[in-house]
């Protein structure tokens, strides 16, 4: 098994509901067992920040969201799951208690996977029946965005259990890495901790402010590092001479009295006091909510940025989210030809999400676009042109567009588009678009397509294939027999 069919999730706070919500979004139904009384508050808001910030992230066509089921008992959660993933409080007896109980009533086959930031695997596992499944997966926040999860196996943990963890990370868009040794905060909080411990000084000293030291990352170095890492950013400043040089030129440095590193600050009253006041001034009465959507939405730029990267081929995370796009665009072009051809094809539903609305809470222009798009992709899959086909360098392209409004779509609403095929030959694809309320059918917009098929390597349109020509004919010949939409063959072709 190299996908998670069934997840659980013990603890729902930042974490667990992080994890939570990249299972919903991935197809994948959860179970939940948290005893806090908000819970299912907490959680609820978390998937919608996710939900939010996937309509930003991905046009792709995401699986149906996953059935979520708070469950009353920690075994009625973990009864079926073969992923369990723990993010309980950070303590010791806590947790190993919890994994225990886990290991208890979980299937033999199942993987537990324990959110820890630093507490050891081999500690965790000590009075477990199957410790060989124990292992820790440490993701970032938040969970649904950050892609990145540390896998650090104890002392009786498999091989077989690293290797089959690594591998159902990669189908929800996550990248696993070996932490090969154990070790106390692992990798990350270890590099975080160090930073962490140098600020509180420069604060504790009064040599700047919260905000300021904030800006010194967020407008340098930490740019660089979402985008490159450390040791790639550093052989760049070594010059033609790489990393040597760099090492031979800043080596000494570490020598010098520039950091308190082997210091530990004293976080008493009064710098607590301080840095929780400049603290409140930089949120500048912004809530945290309203902090965390901020956040996704830098998070989501960046990500978009990357994938851009390397030529198009995408770089770091961002060749991550290209990858796990294919990924999405592939399961997501099996539609097969409907059963009553001779109607407009209904082929995308959605509701207007937060990130498609202007500040009346309507939905934006380029969104519309972007439904009609999807729309023309979802026919272009019906008829054979799919992910393979255009990597194999032929598609159809959009050559011009005409868009009518005739509605308002507002936020939450539902819609879907249908297609009708206006007219085919060799080489062109004229097709008209219908946008729906779907609980009215009344008619929100349209908006009407030519295509060309184009070999994308010679860049000239050339004829269709046989197969995908057919199925385009056998469309259009249906369709010939409805009525000419309203408005429609004025400005892009006449129906012949």
């Amino acid at each position: 098994m190299t996908k998670i069919s069934k997840a659980a999730c013990i603890g729902g706070g930042v974490i667990g509901g992080g994890w939570i919500a990249r299972f919903l979004l991935a197809g994948i139904d959860v179970d939940v067992f948290d005893p806090h009384p908000e819970a299912s508050r907490i959680v609820g808001e978390v998937i919608a920040n996710a939900e939010k910030a996937y309509a930003m992230l991905t046009g792709a066509p995401l699986p149906p969201r996953g059935k979520l089921t708070f469950c009353e008992t920690l075994a009625e959660a973990v009864a079926d799951a073969d992923w369990i993933q723990e993010s309980v409080p950070e303590r010791l007896d806590l947790k190993r208690g919890v994994l225990t109980e886990i290991d208890a009533a979980a299937r033999p086959e199942a993987l537990i996977g324990s959110s820890t930031s630093g507490l050891l695997p081999t500690d965790l596992q000590r009075d477990m029946t199957h410790p060989e499944r124990l292992f820790v997966a440490h993701p970032y926040n938040p969970v649904y965005l950050l892609p990145l999860v540390e896998i650090v196996g104890g002392e009786k943990t498999s091989a077989a259990t690293i290797q089959a963890a690594i591998e159902r990370l990669a189908p929800i868009g996550m990248k696993g890495v070996h932490i090969t040794k154990e070790i106390e905060a692992f990798v990350g909080d270890r590099l975080l901790e160090a930073l962490w411990r140098e600020a509180l000084w420069l604060i504790h000293d009064d040599i700047c402010t919260v905000e300021t030291l904030d800006d010194v990352i967020r407008y340098s170095f930490g740019l660089r590092w979402a985008q490159m890492g450390l040791f790639q950013t550093y052989r760049i400043a070594g010059g033609e001479s790489g990393m040597r040089h760099f090492l031979a030129q800043f080596g000494p440095c570490l020598a010098w009295p520039w950091t308190k590193l082997t210091d530990v600050v004293d976080l008493d009253d009064a710098l607590i006091e301080k840095i929780g006041g400049q603290s409140d001034e930089q949120a500048g009465g912004l809530s945290i909510r309203e902090l965390e959507r901020i956040r996704d939405e830098n998070l989501v730029g960046i990500l978009q940025a990357l994938k851009g990267g390397d030529g198009g081929k995408g770089w770091g995370a961002g060749k991550l989210l290209k990858e796990f796009e294919q990924s999405l665009w592939a399961n997501g072009g099996g539609e097969t030809m409907p059963a009553d051809p001779s109607k407009p094809l209904r082929l995308v539903e959605t509701k207007v999400s937060p990130a498609w609305v202007d500040y009346n809470g309507h939905m934006t222009e380029h969104r519309y676009l972007q439904v009609f798009g999807d729309t023309s992709d979802a026919l272009l899959r019906l008829v054979g042109v799919d992910l393979a086909y255009v990597e194999a360098g032929h598609s159809y392209y959009t050559v011009e567009s005409h868009i009518r409004h005739l509605g308002e779509a507002k936020l939450g609403q539902a819609i879907h588009s249908a297609c009708q095929i206006l007219s085919a030959d060799e080489k062109r694809l004229h097709v008209f678009h219908t946008l729906h309320d779907t609980a009215t059918a009344e008619v929100i917009a349209t908006a009407e397509h030519m295509l060309l098929h184009v070999d994308s390597k010679a860049g000239k349109a050339v004829p269709a294939p046989a197969a995908v020509l057919g199925r385009v004919k056998a469309i259009a010949a249906a369709h010939a027999e409805l009525a000419l939409p309203e408005g429609s063959g004025r400005h892009v072709g006449q129906r012949r």
